[in-house]
C-alpha cells in the first residue's frame, strides 16, 4: 500500500470510485459529488489551490481510493474541509480509509487550519462513526459553499490538539 498525491492519471478511476460508492448506497446523484463536474478533474482543482491537498491509496499500481483538504468556499478564516473521502469496495476493512484520513487531517495540520469539517450521508453510518472517533462532532448546518447540498450530516473538529507537535516555538 502507497499513500502518495494525486496525479492527472488518477483524475479517471478517482471519478470512478466516486460514483460507484453513491451507486453501491443508492445515493442521491444531483447536488452531490455525484454530478459536480470537479468530481472528473480532481487533479486540476487540487493543483490550483496551493492550501489543499488530495492523497490517494493505491496497490500494485491500482488507485483504491482518496482524501484531501480544501479551503472551501464560504468557510470562516482558519478552516478547512475534509473531501473526497471515498475508498473502493474491494478495499475496505482492510485499514486503509483510516490511515488516508489520517494523512488528511495531518495535512491540514501542516497547512495551518485550526478547524476541520467534512458533509456526509446518514447511509455512511461506518465512516459517520470513524469520524465520531477520531473527535468529530456533529453540527446542525451546513457551513460554506460546496455547492453539495444534498447532504445532512455535517461535522467538525477543532485541530489544537493533534495539530501542536506541528506548531514551531
Amino acid at each position: 500500500m502507497t499513500i502518495r498525491q494525486v496525479r492527472q492519471e488518477d483524475d479517471k478511476r478517482i471519478a470512478e470510485i466516486i460514483r460507484g460508492v453513491f451507486d453501491e448506497f443508492d445515493m442521491p446523484k444531483v447536488h452531490t459529488v455525484y454530478d459536480d463536474p470537479d468530481t472528473d478533474r480532481q487533479y486540476e482543482v487540487f493543483r490550483d489551490e496551493p492550501s489543499s491537498v488530495l492523497w490517494v491509496v493505491e496497490e500494485k499500481g491500482i488507485v483504491l481510493g482518496s482524501c484531501g483538504v480544501y479551503p472551501t468556499l464560504g468557510l470562516p478564516d482558519g478552516w478547512c474541509e475534509i473531501v473526497k473521502f471515498y475508498v473502493d469496495k474491494t478495499a475496505r476493512g482492510k485499514g486503509f480509509g483510516k490511515k488516508l484520513f489520517t494523512k488528511a487531517l495531518d495535512s491540514a495540520c501542516r497547512l495551518g487550519y485550526r478547524l476541520a469539517y467534512l458533509e456526509t450521508f446518514p447511509q455512511f453510518g461506518e465512516a459517520v462513526r470513524m469520524y465520531e472517533g477520531y473527535g468529530f462532532h456533529e453540527i446542525d448546518h451546513q457551513v460554506g459553499n460546496s455547492g453539495h447540498t444534498a447532504t445532512s450530516i455535517w461535522m467538525t473538529k477543532e485541530l489544537w490538539e493533534m495539530c501542536q507537535p506541528h506548531v514551531n516555538l
